[in-house]
């Protein structure tokens, strides 16, 4: 990773250019020009042509081409610290800014993947993903549509972990609906039996204090769960007695975006993330990556120490669509740029093996 990643750079840039404009429409123009170059497979710089001008990329405009082929000669742009510098708004652009780190561009992801020198595991070996919402609570995928997208990828389960009741901002299911969910989760499965399986799966809302927002006795009722935390994510507070409990939950299997960053916006959750690890790697609970390219939680670096603490790891894509469980991929590229060891990647276990952790791990600490 030590090789300027010129498209997150110029990605980074219209996303400045996007802050500092006074119009909506001027600010939503930037911010896709940025997502486009952010998701290019390929190096901006092969898209420069012989005669100095820039192949045509969708959603780039000619501004944003300017700022582009500005960073390309000089590996900076005039315009856009010149208008950061007339706009008022320096400090707000440099506090996004440092809000950046250790994020790939989808160049990188696809680099990661092919690079043969990276330890760690291959997209071929991934079974299946271990968090996705569906139309029962915040996504746009059907259950059915979930099956067919990952038998189209090659996976032979995954998880529908839609939200617990415990966050209504996100259409959490009540525990009602999580029964009608699991029944024709249960159909679906008939459909499928022997090609593919679909688990039953949630994803609880970790409180402020650390406490799981559903009782044990329903969270009995699920295959895999994933406990993540969705609020005082901006704090600067140490909240390392808040993850602990989480991890040391009754039931949790999985700990999903342990920060809950975003890009450029947020920090997450402040904590001894070696003491995390290390409890997590006790109790057999995953830490979670999350592909989601907003997320991308935890990242590599921090995966380092969490494979150092001996942990297990989900590589998970967080999809709410069909056309998300593609940020899976973004996950297997931080673990293998982490050097985690396949082994230890959940994802990649047999559908036996798999249920057996889940069960022997949530069984483990309930009786302890």
């Amino acid at each position: 990773m030590n090789r300027v990643d010129t498209n997150g750079l110029i990605a980074a840039l219209l996303r400045d250019l996007a802050a500092v404009q006074k119009s909506q429409q001027s600010r939503w123009g930037y911010k896709r020009a940025a997502a486009a170059i952010r998701n290019l497979d390929e190096p901006i710089e092969s898209f420069l042509e012989p005669d100095g001008t820039l192949r045509k990329i969708p959603n780039v405009g000619p501004s944003s081409t300017r700022v582009i082929l500005e960073v390309l000669e000089t590996g900076k742009s005039e315009t856009v610290e010149r208008a950061i510098a007339t706009s008022g708004r320096a400090a707000e652009v440099e506090k996004s800014r440092d809000l950046r780190e250790h994020f790939l561009t989808r160049a990188q992801v696809v680099a990661a993947l092919k690079n043969s020198k990276l330890r760690g595991p291959k997209l071929s070996a991934y079974r299946g993903d271990l968090q996705m919402h569906s139309t029962w609570s915040d996504g746009s995928q059907t259950l059915e549509a979930i099956v067919e997208t990952g038998l189209a990828r090659g996976y032979e389960y995954s998880a529908v972990t839609d939200h617990s009741y415990g966050l209504p901002i996100a259409g959490g299911m009540s525990m009602h609906k999580a029964i009608e969910q699991h029944r024709a989760i249960d159909r679906v499965n008939a459909e499928h039996e022997g090609r593919f399986r679909l688990l039953k799966g949630v994803e609880a809302n970790i409180r402020a204090d650390g406490s799981v927002d559903m009782e044990a006795a329903e969270l009995r009722l699920f295959e895999i769960v994933v406990a993540a935390p969705h609020s005082a994510l901006r704090s600067s507070a140490d909240q390392t007695a808040r993850v602990l409990r989480a991890v040391k939950a009754p039931f949790v299997n999985i700990l999903g975006h342990p920060r809950g960053r975003m890009y450029g916006s947020r920090p997450g959750v402040a904590a001894d993330w070696d003491a995390v690890f290390a409890a997590a790697a006790e109790t057999s609970v995953a830490v979670e990556i999350d592909g989601d390219p907003a997320r991308q939680d935890i990242d590599y670096e921090l995966a380092r120490r969490a494979v150092k603490s001996g942990c297990l790891f989900a590589l998970d894509s967080d999809a709410h669509s069909t056309g998300e469980l593609a940020y899976a991929e973004t996950a297997i590229a931080h673990a293998r740029l982490a050097g985690v060891p396949a082994d230890r990647v959940v994802n990649t276990w047999p559908l036996d093996r798999l249920l057996a952790w889940a069960a022997l791990a949530r069984d483990r600490r309930v009786t302890e």
